[in-house]
């Protein structure tokens, strides 16, 4: 048995050596045919040291890095081949290949970096933390009320850009000795200025639904996932009632944990095809793409995990059900808008269609999300987000340049 155990085990490692050679080599030649980059050109950091399979905490920051960089030029420190080659494909973005502690010197002689950015909590963030004279920022992938949100690792970063009065008040609760009134920042959501994008399907008279579930999670206490305990049942439900078009939009990391997961998501992924080709005017969605935008903003109602898209789709004040999850062990922050959420229990998961419609006709539930939306993210009328995100960086870019002046 053991022999069977490490065989597999030296398979899958085989497997990511070669995926890792294949992409070094891809991104030397994207590299190669980019050519050097401008020195002494960029104020402006983002530092992302994971590979592909976790860039979409990078992919909601492209819209709004390109947007700083018509003002800031931005660079994108990437550490992992992978990762690189994926960001230097799609995003759009100026990216330096560092994979190296002596590439990281290199890039910082060169270059006049005041601000790193920072969208994840990887432990490799502090082999660029050590580098003194500028400001490390902690901006994160997404607003939620996940434990995540308040890991005590917000102490490592200079300054945090967090969404709004939600987040201060969840860092003061959670956090000793760390003051908010200094250490934050608040921005709203600058995404929600970029919330683009064509629908692949016509708009008709059939309620859209986008089912966004997140993946099954590392541990119990963030085991939010409900691919495999709401999700399929959800899902059989809408295809067949003939008035609703789904839009499944999974966690890309579904299934990595727990097999169940990514087996129940094939499942669902399956089913919508099945449905599609008995009635192709149905024109259900499983949606893999990059970029986020239109899934957030069309659907007529939005069914989420416990994950920063319950808060993304709470910045457009539309209807929204959130799942209860199963796991006893999930932790539940009952302080925020969780503790007034519209919940879909498991049980009730194949009743959806009475529980969208009781949803849309609810005005109440939508003053509420409109009410708790400020709370969480402040003014989100068009280019707000972006302008206070603007005058974050700026003002760090004033700070930085005080600094020096005072050395």
């Amino acid at each position: 048995m053991q022999l069977v155990t490490d065989g597999k085990r030296a398979v899958r490692l085989a497997k990511r050596v070669l995926k890792g050679r294949r992409a070094f080599f891809d991104l030397r030649a994207l590299l190669e045919a980019r050519g050097p980059l401008r020195e002494n050109h960029y104020r402006i950091g983002v530092y992302f040291a994971d590979s592909d399979v976790n860039i979409y905490q990078m992919r909601q920051w492209y819209a709004p890095l390109k947007e700083l960089s018509k003002t800031w030029p931005v660079l994108v420190l990437a550490r992992n081949a992978a990762g690189a080659r994926m960001l230097i494909q799609e995003s759009g973005l100026d990216i330096a290949f560092v994979p190296k502690i002596t590439d990281i010197e290199e890039l910082v002689e060169a270059q006049h970096l005041d601000v790193i950015l920072y969208v994840n909590q990887n432990t490799r963030n502090f082999q660029m933390m050590r580098y003194g004279n500028r400001w490390h920022v902690f901006v994160n992938h997404g607003e939620s009320d996940k434990m995540y949100m308040t890991s005590n690792q917000h102490k490592c970063y200079d300054v945090a850009l967090v969404a709004g009065d939600a987040a201060k008040a969840r860092l003061s609760q959670a956090l000793w000795n760390y003051d908010v009134e200094q250490r934050t920042i608040p921005i709203g959501r600058p995404q929600s200025d970029h919330l683009s994008g064509e629908p692949p399907f016509t708009p008709d008279e059939r309620t859209v639904v986008l089912y966004a579930p997140t993946w099954e999670g590392d541990r119990p206490a963030a085991c939010y996932g409900s691919v495999a305990t709401h999700g399929e049942k959800l899902v059989s439900a809408l295809l067949a009632t003939g008035t609703h078009r789904v839009v499944y939009r999974p966690h890309p990391r579904s299934g990595v944990i727990d097999a169940k997961f990514g087996e129940a998501n094939k499942r669902i992924i399956t089913m919508i095809a099945e449905a599609n080709q008995r009635d192709v005017k149905a024109q259900h969605v499983y949606d893999d793409s990059p970029a986020l935008g239109w899934q957030l903003s069309l659907p007529d109602v939005a069914i989420c995990d416990i994950s920063a898209m319950v808060y993304d789709r709470l910045a457009t004040g539309k209807p929204l059900l959130v799942t209860k999850p199963v796991a006893p062990e999930a932790s539940v922050d009952e302080g925020g808008y969780l503790s007034v959420c519209e919940w879909l229990d498991a049980g009730s998961a194949s009743e959806i269609e009475r529980e969208i419609v009781r949803l849309i006709a609810d005005d109440e539930v939508r003053d509420r999300i409109t009410t708790w939306s400020q709370h969480y993210f402040g003014d989100t009328s068009p280019g707000a987000p972006t302008k206070r995100f603007h005058a974050a960086i700026e003002t760090l870019l004033e700070r930085a340049e005080r600094q020096r002046s005072e050395v």
